[in-house]
């Protein structure tokens, strides 16, 4: 099989695809045939070996990547909820870029992919899916509510700003303007981030929960806003300012894919993909995630010869 891997840290430059032999699933694992591995920013971090690298012990040599959707093809024993040919997704930790991967149902989420949701879509909905939905949910958002979310056309944010106006709360989303048509279509005030974001915030009455998911303009925004601290959440600098991020307990992991997917199965969570490339253009991709201002989630097509 393919598999991409590092064997130091560096830039995209030092990504590499190999052959190796299928792995065999061990007791409570199972295999899954990769169709599609979405692209996190928390990869690049690691291959680069910031602190996400470091904080986990992490060192190459490694796989690359998290997110996963295709098909199980062999299954370890112990494992009973899942069978040879179930379409699934999930996280398989560092070793989502390949041709086929191992994933040990006890420790990493995965779960089955419903009808009407493709692999593609399905891949996105694992880290950036779980992270919106888990960051919603710890707000507490609802009727009356009113919440920033800075940096909204992003693979966060853009799921974020969908969930929080499904329970009913206003959202102020901030993104370039050339991805405000889209933010307005999901019902978002999209106003554009940068100078002057905090006059535009009180023009709009203020807000009273954040969501940050792009460096910290958020939350000090919230603060200037009087926000109380336990109404913001911040997953790109975690610890600013007190601001927590989310957890990511496996059960609710579970629980939180499984709603996504339902949602986005019967097309009332719009899943934007800016991009799809095979593997051996992965490294590419991974520059172009680096760059940012990508608007959705950047996508590797397993099947793409």
């Amino acid at each position: 099989m393919r598999r991409l891997m590092h064997r130091t840290f560096g830039g995209p430059a030092v990504l590499e695809i190999v052959q190796e032999p299928d792995p065999e699933p061990g007791p409570g694992e199972v295999r899954v045939r990769v169709h599609a591995a979405a692209l996190n920013p928390v990869d690049w971090k690691i291959f680069t070996g910031t602190a996400a690298a470091t904080s986990r012990g992490l060192e190459p040599p490694m796989g690359v990547g998290n997110d996963v959707a295709g098909v199980v093809d062999a299954v370890g024993e112990g494992v009973t909820h899942l069978a040879i040919g179930d379409r699934v997704f999930g996280s398989a930790r560092a070793k989502a870029m390949q041709d086929r991967t191992v994933v040990d149902v006890a420790t990493e989420a995965l779960v089955r992919t419903p009808d009407g949701l493709d692999d593609l879509r399905a891949s996105c909905l694992v880290v950036a899916g779980r992270t919106a939905w888990a960051g919603v949910d710890r707000l507490a958002l609802g009727e009356g509510d009113t919440v920033l979310v800075n940096g909204a056309a992003g693979g966060v944010g853009v799921l974020a700003v969908q969930l929080a106006r499904l329970r009913g709360a206003r959202v102020v989303g901030t993104a370039n303007p050339r991805n405000h048509d889209r933010l307005v279509a999901y019902g978002v005030d999209a106003i554009p981030y940068g100078d002057g974001m905090l006059d535009r915030l009180r023009a709009l009455g203020g807000v009273d929960a954040v969501f940050e998911t792009h460096g910290t303009a958020g939350i000090d925004a919230g603060i200037a806003l009087g926000v109380p601290q336990e109404r913001m959440v911040g997953i790109a600098v975690k610890g600013h300012a007190g601001v927590e991020g989310v957890p990511t307990d496996l059960g609710q992991t579970g629980a939180a894919l499984a709603e996504l997917a339902a949602l986005a199965a019967d097309g009332t969570l719009d899943v934007p993909i800016a991009g799809v490339v095979g593997l051996e253009d992965a490294h590419d991709a991974y520059r172009v995630l680096m760059g940012g201002h990508v608007h959705g989630k950047l996508v590797v097509d397993l099947l793409a010869r």
